[in-house]
């Protein structure tokens, strides 16, 4: 359904722990990650069998947009509770996903199964906004890592969404990786057209997007920002980089920036 090359190359231990070192790395304090937000209304997502993804939703008010986040691959949604707040004083609702194995959700994470959960995620949210009765206006977000199922949904749901939003994002996913695979996936993964690259599937998703990035990011380096931008195929784009900013503290070096970039990009659209 996501994609259409086979990942399980990327399905290595020595792999799947630099992609996802909260359920996997042996050096992470496993309790620390467990804890679940508090001021947050908790929802079960099963993505799969017996496999329930746990999301958290800061509500600001029915009659306000809500942004779908996707995190780092460091991070949780218990992690999101000092940042909430300041999406909803500009009046926008955070629903934040986890994926397997991360927080209290089940499972073990792969990238194609996050993939794939992100579209059952998109709907679970979708039922809610319609059957509570929120303001029918849904923004895809993606941290890092989450700049995958992020660009992912925005491909194939862009007629459902009002615009995307990706922060330290990847235009080639998981380059960092690449030296660890084999030279037939490598060619594989190198391909122009190859659907799977944010770059390539980010050609097509025309919505309003707003591409953020740090100056000196050194994990996702500012080009991979740069190259987002200039292959989204959206009329309505916007390329903000923070100056002096690196990668995990892009919402941090200036705050005011990033959320007012953030806040006129979601009234602009909704």
């Amino acid at each position: 359904m996501s994609h259409e090359m086979d990942l399980s190359f990327l399905e290595t231990p020595e792999i799947l722990q630099v992609i996802f070192p909260v359920a996997y790395s042996p050096f992470l304090l496993g309790n620390y990650f467990n804890n679940g937000p508090s001021d947050a209304k908790i929802q079960p997502v099963e993505v799969d069998r017996n496999i329930n993804i746990y999301c958290g939703f800061w509500v600001n008010s029915k009659d306000s947009p809500s942004i779908l986040y996707f995190h780092g691959n460091g991070e949780t949604v218990a992690g999101h509770e000092w940042i909430a707040p300041f999406y909803n004083r500009l009046g926008i609702n955070l629903f934040v996903a986890d994926y397997r194995g991360y927080g209290s959700s089940d499972g073990k994470p792969t990238v194609s199964n996050m993939l794939n959960d992100a579209h059952v995620i998109l709907s679970s949210f979708q039922a809610t906004i319609r059957d509570e009765g929120f303001m029918e206006s849904i923004f895809l977000m993606g941290r890092s890592l989450g700049s995958l199922p992020a660009i992912e949904l925005a491909f194939h749901h862009q007629d459902e969404i009002n615009g995307l939003i990706i922060e330290s994002g990847s235009a080639n996913n998981l380059r960092r990786l690449w030296e660890h695979i084999g030279a037939n996936e490598r060619k594989s993964l190198l391909k122009e057209d190859n659907i799977f690259l944010n770059k390539v599937k980010i050609r097509q998703v025309n919505k309003p997007t707003l591409i953020v990035h740090g100056e000196y990011d050194q994990i996702l380096p500012v080009a991979e920002g740069h190259e987002l931008y200039q292959n989204s195929g959206a009329k309505d784009k916007k390329l903000l980089i923070i100056p002096q900013a690196d990668h995990n503290d892009v919402m941090i070096v200036d705050q005011d920036l990033y959320f007012k970039t953030i806040g006129e990009f979601v009234r602009t659209y909704s």
